[in-house]
């Protein structure tokens, strides 16, 4: 069966300072086709890069009509798409259920939005840094991301 088939991968320097670093990298296939998308931005967090990378990818997409699987080494993702915690989530004013607010609820928002225009898609969590080709491909590609913002 065809299928696209998405890794990816975020990261940030200094993660929780005021000065921080991020990148995103993804590496999307298509049968022969492959294509790598990253970038980066200042002030940022792990989890807004690995959204991102996502989102991204998602976006180039041309067809809405072939199953795409997305593969992510942050549970966090795998868990609220697949599990659909967002549902929750919306139905509560964007409240998780530890009574505060969702944070990055504007990359979430994209995300849900991206991915209900698919006919098909799944979030597939593997282990990071564990030898994993593509998603240690894609974890280099979000190094680069961050490269680009500080060379900018």
């Amino acid at each position: 069966m065809d299928k696209i088939i998405i890794h990816t991968d975020g990261a940030c320097s200094n993660n929780q300072s005021k000065e921080n670093i991020g990148g995103y990298g993804a590496i999307l296939q298509y049968k022969d086709y492959k294509k790598e998308i990253f970038d980066g931005e200042k002030n940022t967090t792990n989890n807004r890069m690995e959204l991102k990378a996502i989102i991204e990818s998602l976006k180039i997409l041309k067809r809405k009509d072939i199953p795409v699987e997305i593969y992510t080494d942050s549970a966090y993702i795998a868990n609220c798409m697949n599990q659909k915690w967002y549902i929750k989530w919306k139905s509560n004013g964007w409240v998780t259920s530890k009574k505060s607010p969702v944070e990055n609820k504007e990359l979430w928002e994209q995300l849900i939005n991206l991915a209900d225009d698919l006919k098909d898609i799944k979030f597939i969590k593997v282990k990071g840094h564990n030898g994993h080709e593509l998603n240690e491909r894609a974890d280099f590609l979000a190094k680069e991301g961050i490269k680009k913002v500080k060379n900018e």
